[in-house]
């Protein structure tokens, strides 16, 4: 009876202290997971930032962030991010069709949530055409 008590000793130290383990793991706090460009002219590239901060006691590393289309370019911060500190991921659309959009980009990393998805929606307008002399 006693070795068996020592075990459950054991075990429910070894649970704990892996529960313990995951609360000191990086993790993302962004200040938005989604951006609205509104209506955007055709032919005319808009760009925003999502920044983040690491909210865990651990140095948080992205190891990829992609987008989901060829139409999207991202960059990102490419040194780990302390604990307390703000890092931030770039994100380009180049509004090449006119047409309504939603992307998704995924970001991996080391965070207790490992994979985050932030999008980015709005909708691309024919740019106007300046008028030509002699119309009316």
């Amino acid at each position: 009876m006693k070795k068996l008590m020592i075990l459950c000793a054991v075990i429910l130290g070894f649970a704990f202290t892996a529960s313990a383990q995951d609360n000191q793991k990086p993790e993302f706090k962004f200040n938005e997971e989604k951006h609205d460009f509104g209506k955007i002219p055709q032919g005319t590239p808009v760009t925003t930032v999502f920044e983040f901060t690491n909210i865990g006691q651990e140095p948080l590393i992205l190891t990829e962030v992609r987008p989901t289309c060829g139409c999207t370019i991202a960059d990102y911060t490419k040194t780990p991010v302390k604990a307390g500190d703000k890092g931030m991921i770039k994100i380009t659309y180049n509004a090449a069709v006119a047409a309504p959009f939603n992307k998704t980009i995924v970001v991996t990393s080391n965070a207790k949530t490992p994979t985050k998805y932030l999008n980015i929606v709005g909708e691309v307008v024919p740019a106007s055409k300046p008028a030509t002399a002699g119309s009316k």
